[in-house]
């Protein structure tokens, strides 16, 4: 057992979402062993999508580097023995690892919700013709290009507070953020609304935090297998080989999101052009077993459905 002496270092971004995710993970940790606070330690680790003059250029994600941008300098932390574990937002994870790193450990998933959030109006409906709306998320772009055609979006990247500035400082009317990042920071009261799956579904794996280890670590192993949770990670397992067998990248609006349903999974998914021109979607209805393989399939069907051209657009 790790102890003050040699302690369980936990890899984490320095934003105030992130150190909130280690804390839970930490928490979660001591409880289930027993363990004093001292027993871990939490290292901050500046990653590239972190860099601010990146966040105040607003580029969207895809032109910088994709989702690998918030990891690689952690796991190259994990695999050079620097940390023990690293903690995630799943959605940021790249559905492929390094070789000798393992993403089996998740904690029970938060709100999947994306919030609305804006100074003057609570609800999407209620923003008035022409009023421009700030989001770095291709898929809440294409989504929100789809369902109101007449808004005009402007890039926003940053972390919880930084957007909010943005908001404050009249760059935008409205931005969405993640009910789950809310919740977690305590600033639930930030979103003037949840917005129902049925009306925006969600990205794949939003409120869910991962757990990296390296695989040949029995000790992580052993500490993560007790705060690991089963419906958690049964859920993004189709939620994530729906991603994998689409892209996988930051280049193509996607969503999905997967509940569990009497004995099984009930998995919903969506591909969109960026100008939200099209939306195709589809369902599956599975066993648990089955979750990875209902994924892939329904991502198949998709692809199967969308007509030529409808990827044009990435060149």
């Amino acid at each position: 057992m790790p102890d003050a002496k040699t302690p369980l270092k936990i890899g984490t971004r320095g934003s105030p979402l992130a150190l909130a995710q280690a804390h839970e993970t930490r928490a979660r940790l001591m409880a289930a062993h027993g363990l004093p606070e001292g027993a871990f330690e939490i290292v901050v680790i500046k990653t590239t999508g972190d860099d601010r003059t990146l966040i105040a250029a607003d580029r969207p994600l895809k032109e910088i580097g994709g989702k690998g941008l918030f990891t690689k300098e952690i796991e190259d932390a994990l695999l050079a023995g620097g940390i023990d574990i690293a903690v995630h937002s799943m959605k940021d994870m790249p559905v492929a690892q390094p070789a000798g790193l393992l993403l089996d450990c998740h904690l029970p998933r938060e709100d999947v919700r994306d919030a609305f959030v804006s100074p003057a109006v609570a609800r999407l409906a209620d923003l008035p013709e022409g009023a421009v709306v700030g989001s770095s998320s291709l898929r809440r772009r294409a989504q929100l290009a789809h369902r109101r055609p007449d808004i005009r979006l402007v890039q926003f990247r940053g972390n919880v507070q930084t957007r909010l500035k943005k908001l404050n400082d009249g760059v935008a009317a409205a931005t969405f953020l993640a009910m789950a990042g809310l919740n977690r920071l305590g600033m639930a009261e930030v979103a003037k609304s949840a917005i129902a799956p049925e009306e925006m579904l969600p990205a794949v794996a939003q409120g869910a935090i991962g757990i990296e280890r390296r695989a040949a670590d029995s000790r992580a192993a052993a500490l993560l297998a007790a705060i690991h949770d089963r419906a958690t990670g049964e859920g993004l397992a189709a939620e994530r080989a729906f991603l994998a067998a689409l892209d996988g990248s930051c280049e193509t609006p996607i969503a999905g999101l997967a509940l569990h349903v009497d004995d099984g999974l009930w998995l919903r998914g969506e591909i969109l052009r960026p100008d939200g021109s099209e939306v195709i979607a589809g369902e599956r209805r599975c066993a648990v077993a089955d979750a990875a393989e209902a994924g892939a399939d329904l991502a198949r069907e998709l692809l199967g459905r969308a007509p030529a051209g409808f990827f044009d657009w990435r060149g």
